[in-house]
């Protein structure tokens, strides 16, 4: 058992002196308290991104597609299948590709998706996104993401250009000498979305299922259904028993294959970025080692003191350990206590920096969201505090041995 004269001398030795030791006993427990706080906030951050792009992209992709690998699908035979499955909540058909789009000679290279609206929303609730206009997809009717539109200026009635593989087609079959260009089709833009992921908000366009079909001259056909399940995460076992037992018809994606790269990245960044402040943190226990080595130099005759009194190797042990340990829930304490205040005001800070230095360090087209997502929970900071406080004990270790292990006659004699 652990008694007060241990705790005494433990929590004395930490009290601010006008000694180097002291000094250098504050500049450990700072050390601790910045790897806490770094390393919570990281975290923290990372699995906030990792979160909210699982969000974005259920938000804006359906849960599973099926499609035939470099064919059009006829989804009558498919439907018929879909209707017996009791996963599947709702499905709808899809054209899906690359155009041309041009507005006051300006040219990008979107992605167009040609939906159903009735059984789209049942799917995918694109409704919920629109920002400005209106979900109407009758007629020439098109809907653009908000990047795209602030971009290149675009308001509600605009016509936009579009440049098809289809009308690409008919150009190349009926090209004469005198003939060198072919039309595109003008579209009316009548609503405005944003998913809050600045990737979709910039390449997607969203229009008619008639009028994709016309633009890539597949008549009745599609590129593939979208489909809804009960819970997104029994996507990939829907995956495995659909392709094996339909997979002649159409092949099965999941939300995770059609982004999985940046899921991945996401992942790798955690486990790299934890490595690295894990060893920042230990980085840190070094200068509290060094504290302690130096505490037990100076304190070398309070030791041969202790010990000529009757105190045992384990209560000198105990004293420097417990010395090693408050300086670890010291600096946790704070650690964890400093790291919430940067997570609330983690946008504001950014702000201040895009402010200061008129350059945005959290850019959306690189991070994809327009502001520094955070998914903290409490699990976290108590595993950042207990790994650091372990490693704050690890530290003590060595020169708590070497002060249990002087000779009293030796410490006495030599600081007399």
């Amino acid at each position: 058992m652990i008694g007060r004269f241990e705790h005494f001398l433990s929590v004395r030795y930490l009290k601010p002196q006008r000694t180097f030791v002291s000094t250098i006993t504050v500049l450990s427990v700072l050390g601790v308290t910045l790897s806490v706080m770094v390393l919570i906030v990281v975290l923290s951050v990372m699995k906030g991104f990792e979160s909210e792009l699982r969000d974005k992209v259920i938000g804006f992709n359906a849960h599973v597609v099926l499609s035939k690998q470099g064919s059009v699908m006829n989804p009558e035979e498919t439907v018929k299948i879909l209707a017996q499955e009791k996963k599947v909540t709702a499905y709808t058909p899809y054209v899906s590709g690359p155009v041309l789009a041009e507005f006051r000679d300006k040219i990008s290279t979107p992605i167009i998706r040609g939906i159903d609206p009735e059984s789209e929303d049942r799917v995918l609730p694109l409704k919920q996104k629109i920002i400005n206009g209106e979900f109407e997809l009758r007629g020439n009717s098109i809907i653009v993401g908000f990047e795209w539109a602030y971009r290149y200026g675009i308001a509600i009635g605009d016509k936009v250009l579009i440049y098809s593989p289809g009308s690409l087609g008919d150009w190349k079959k009926n090209a004469t000498k005198t003939q060198s260009a072919f039309l595109p089709q003008e579209m009316i833009v009548t609503g405005i979305f944003q998913t809050g992921m600045y990737d979709y908000d910039l390449n997607f366009m969203i229009t008619s299922l008639i009028n994709a079909q016309r633009f890539y001259r597949i008549d009745e056909g599609v590129h593939g259904i979208s489909l809804r399940l009960e819970d997104p995460f029994l996507a990939e076992q829907f995956k495995q028993q659909w392709n094996q037992q339909h997979g002649e018809i159409a092949t099965a994606r999941t939300w995770m294959d059609q982004n999985r790269p940046l899921f991945n990245a996401i992942q790798t960044e955690q486990v790299v970025m934890t490595f690295v402040l894990l060893f920042i943190m230990i980085v840190a226990s070094f200068g509290l080692c060094s504290t302690l080595i130096t505490l037990t130099v100076q304190k070398r005759k309070e030791i041969g003191l202790l010990k000529a009194l009757g105190a045992k190797n384990r209560q000198i042990l105990t004293i420097f350990l417990l010395h090693g340990a408050w300086v670890g829930v010291l600096g946790s304490g704070v650690g964890v206590l400093l790291a919430q205040i940067v997570l609330r005001y983690r946008n504001e800070f950014r702000l201040w920096l895009e402010q200061t230095f008129h350059s945005d360090p959290f850019a959306a087209s690189v991070y994809q969201f327009p502001t520094i997502p955070s998914a903290h929970h409490p699990l976290l900071s108590l595993s950042v505090a207990l790994a650091a406080l372990l490693i704050c004990l690890l530290a003590s270790v060595i020169p708590a041995r070497q002060a249990a292990l002087i000779p009293p006659s030796r410490a006495l004699r030599n600081e007399s």
